[in-house]
């Protein structure tokens, strides 16, 4: 098999991967807090434990400011899922920046050679 036809069918199961994962995909890094609550005597107030973990959601904004969301805990196991897809996903994405760029420099190769 030749190295255009490798890179070929490698950059289709890449894309078929980038596809996959994008249907769950969800942008961001995952955080938990531990929360003290309003009401008095509580035991969160003192020395007691704090109520959590809660499930949050951080990602820089369309203006470059650090934004994010509380996740819901009925959300929390598709949202960990989505995070760890997005992560996999950037990481198919690498690898078919790099197979692009390959794949550019040997044509430019083959048309200097000619």
């Amino acid at each position: 098999m030749t190295k255009s036809v490798e890179g070929t069918a490698q950059r289709r199961k890449l894309l078929g991967e980038i596809e996959r994962l994008a249907e769950i995909a969800v942008f961001g890094t995952l955080s938990e807090t531990y929360r003290t609550c309003g009401r008095a005597g509580c035991h969160c107030q003192g020395d007691g434990p704090k109520h959590g973990p809660h499930l949050n959601v951080s990602y820089r904004g369309e203006k470059g400011k650090t934004t994010g969301y509380y996740v819901p805990k009925a959300a929390e196991e598709a949202t960990r899922d989505g995070v760890a897809a997005w992560q996999q996903m950037q990481q198919c994405l690498r690898e078919l920046a790099e197979l692009n760029k390959e794949r550019n420099l040997q044509r430019a190769r083959e048309d200097d050679s000619q």
